[in-house]
């Protein structure tokens, strides 16, 4: 890398430091989700849940919404909470806190591509951490979730030139990550570790959020890394991508993510790949009716409880 370069980088990487701090709720979140299930209490995922108020009518409208068919509308926070469990609602509420952190900014590409990639990815990588028995499934999702956190960095903090890699990268069927790298001389995966480092998220996340792009790099110890890979490969191979197709083919079983994760889930070798791909294609209408739910902007009558 020459000088020049590499001083414009460093300018760039300060200007991330000028994003907004995480939304207030995202932390005790976070701490929530490291501890044991049954030693979550209710009455702080209702307090939470009833911490802001749009976040809560945006989490009243998912639990009403056709993804969880109810037979009868839900018409409470702790209702809300009771019916769709705590694990469930805890993934609900992270979603709702990052699209309530980047909403009315000025986006450089479409916000609910990028949500419908980054909750499927969410989804595809707690659905094939279970198929595969690893240890974690629910690390797993939350993985998912946050490992392209870059991608709304620099759209946020750069549209217009993001906005133009974006472009490119439609144009020429190349990964997303390889335009980012030409145009922009770094990718998604060093500004959303910044961010992640920033917000103080767990190692274990952040180093999915640097590395998944490149497992070769990454921490010989954190499975979760390989993983994500492959499930982002997978949902940019199944509709569930960028919003465009990458004119190239991918072989996963010579992937070096999945030689590593091999090692650790011997289940592994003996999946049926290609049958796990089709399955995929019924994780798509549950996706987009999370994110339609997290964009809706009909107003709702929501019940905001204190907890006794």
């Amino acid at each position: 890398m020459s000088e020049a370069l590499r001083d414009g980088l460093k300018r760039k990487v300060e200007r991330l430091r000028a994003l907004p701090s995480s939304p207030a709720v995202l932390q005790p979140l976070l701490e929530l989700l490291r501890l044991p299930p049954d030693s979550i209490d209710l009455r702080k995922v209702v307090e939470l849940v009833s911490y802001d108020k749009t976040i809560a009518a945006q989490c009243m409208r998912i639990a009403n919404s056709p993804l969880y068919g109810r037979s009868r509308a839900t018409e409470s926070i702790q209702a809300a909470v009771l019916s769709l469990g705590i694990q469930r609602v805890e993934d609900i509420l992270l979603t709702c806190c990052l699209h309530k952190f980047s909403s009315g900014a000025k986006w450089a590409g479409d916000p609910v591509v990028f949500w419908r990639h980054s909750l499927g990815c969410a989804a595809v990588c707690r659905e094939f951490a279970e198929r595969i028995e690893y240890r974690d499934s629910e690390k797993a999702y939350l993985s998912g979730l946050l490992h392209d956190l870059g991608i709304l960095v620099n759209s946020l903090a750069y549209p217009e030139e993001y906005s133009k890699v974006l472009d490119e990268a439609k144009a020429n069927g190349v990964p997303l990550v390889e335009q980012e790298l030409k145009d922009l001389g770094f990718t998604h995966c060093e500004s959303g570790s910044i961010l992640g480092a920033t917000w103080q998220l767990p190692n274990t996340i952040n180093e999915v959020i640097a590395f998944h792009h490149d497992v070769r790099l990454s921490p010989p110890d954190n499975p979760l890394v390989a993983l994500v890979h492959v499930a982002d490969l997978l949902c940019r191979m199944t509709g569930l991508g960028y919003g465009y197709d990458e004119w190239r083919s991918v072989e996963l079983a010579a992937d070096p993510a999945w030689e590593e994760l091999a090692k650790i889930c011997p289940r592994l070798k003996k999946m049926d790949l290609i049958r796990f791909t089709l399955d995929l294609e019924g994780i798509v209408p549950g996706v987009q009716t999370l994110v339609e739910s997290v964009f809706n902007p009909k107003p709702e009558h929501i019940e905001v409880e204190s907890p006794s």
